[in-house]
């Protein structure tokens, strides 16, 4: 199994992917049918398509982190952002980050946060597209390091909270 995550771009059109590829045997297999049988309100996995009629190889679920805010966020989602993670697969596969001898076996589940207040179709499809290839890439090179996730631990951050400079205690306010 190869787990990769990418975010790519900046504000309401970033790309947020997570990805899973693994045996369509194996519990990736498994959890991939599972989610697509099984729908909740508002996150309806479905398979990411490159044409109607003509998905993605290896065949790849896409499962939404945000539920569709309206009609302009579900646009997003299933056009630009579909578009991309399709694309970003297909990339994928013509780099080698995944085995085209064996994408009749692989199965990709990829998580995608599309923002609500999205506004531009295509930084939504480009960023997709990058984050998609490079979660798969990441995952088959077995992406972080370890001592790149250890240098960073004092320096987290992310796009919605940065801890203040020099803030290093434990949650139970002791020294780490």
């Amino acid at each position: 199994m190869q787990l990769g995550e990418s975010f790519v771009g900046e504000g309401v059109n970033a790309a947020h992917i997570n990805t899973v590829m693994g045996a369509r045997s194996g519990p990736v297999g498994h959890a991939w049918a599972t989610a697509l049988a099984t729908p909740s309100q508002g996150h309806v996995p479905f398979v990411a398509i490159l044409r109607p009629s003509l998905p993605v190889k290896p065949l790849t679920l896409f499962v939404t982190k945000a539920a569709p805010a309206g009609d302009e966020h579900g646009n997003h989602i299933w056009g630009p952002a579909q578009a991309g993670v399709a694309a970003g697969v297909a990339d994928a596969v013509a780099a080698g980050d995944v085995d085209e001898s064996q994408i009749d076996e692989l199965a990709i589940i990829a998580a995608v946060w599309v923002n609500p207040g999205a506004d531009d179709a295509d930084t939504v499809y480009l960023n997709n597209r990058q984050a998609t290839r490079t979660a798969l890439r990441n995952g088959a090179n077995g992406l972080p390091a370890t001592a790149d996730v250890l240098a960073a631990r004092h320096t987290p951050a992310n796009p919605f909270y940065t801890p203040p400079e020099g803030l290093a205690t434990s949650p139970q306010g002791s020294e780490i």
